[in-house]
């Protein structure tokens, strides 16, 4: 009797304490799985002042440098804010910024012309557009436990520093939340290729041939 108690009892206990550790979170399944590729999104905007004689030559470059970049990164529509009021020249200087950009190369439809409360009519006209930027974990603040341990779990912290490096390193952001869309085929280069394959030519392109002192040549 005392024996069947006892192994309810070791039963009971053993099955609290599968329960206790179900409950928790579970370990990540490898070491570098705790930490993952994240973005956030950002801001990319410039603010240009108010002149009565239209944008300056630094403005219109200032303008030029973020539609390319916006070319390059912006999320959205790049978006063009006036101040609030009846300031003639900060309205003239609002439409301006858009044809600045026109010209740069961004198109009409993803130009958005907007206002804001500002405190004077003459407040600066914003220009920007949202950008997605990398997630980089801070490693300093995560704990660091070395002493010793008996298990095969791995110690709190690793993998952080990869993440960091690497989402430091991406150089454009966009490519963690998914893969880019693949750039037409060269359909003529391809009708060439099949051409020549089917007539039994090469198909590579002919190269250079070096000729002996070329090199030498060259850097002269």
């Amino acid at each position: 009797m005392i024996r069947t108690l006892l192994l309810s009892l070791s039963a009971a206990a053993l099955l609290a304490g599968c329960a206790s550790s179900s409950a928790g979170d579970a370990p990540p399944l490898t070491p570098l799985s705790r930490y993952t590729l994240r973005t956030e999104p950002g801001l990319d905007r410039i603010a240009l002042s108010v002149h009565d004689d239209g944008l300056s030559s630094t403005q219109i470059a200032a303008l030029q440098d973020l539609a390319a970049r916006y070319r390059g990164t912006g999320v959205g529509r790049l978006q063009v804010q006036g101040p609030s009021g009846d300031d003639v020249a900060a309205a003239r200087q609002t439409w301006a910024v858009r044809s600045a950009l026109e010209a740069a190369g961004v198109p009409a439809q993803n130009i958005e012309v907007t206002g804001y409360d500002a405190p004077d009519p003459r407040a600066p006209v914003l220009a920007g557009f949202g950008v997605v930027r990398a997630s980089i974990p801070n490693c300093a603040a995560e704990p660091r436990d070395m002493g010793g341990r008996y298990s095969n779990q791995s110690s709190p912290g690793l993998g952080c520093a990869i993440t960091a490096n690497m989402a430091a390193q991406i150089a454009d952001p966009r490519d963690i939340l998914g893969a880019r869309a693949m750039s037409p085929t060269d359909s003529g280069r391809s009708a060439v290729v099949f051409d020549h394959y089917r007539q039994g030519q090469p198909t590579s392109a002919p190269q250079e041939t070096l000729i002996q002192g070329g090199i030498s040549r060259a850097v002269d």
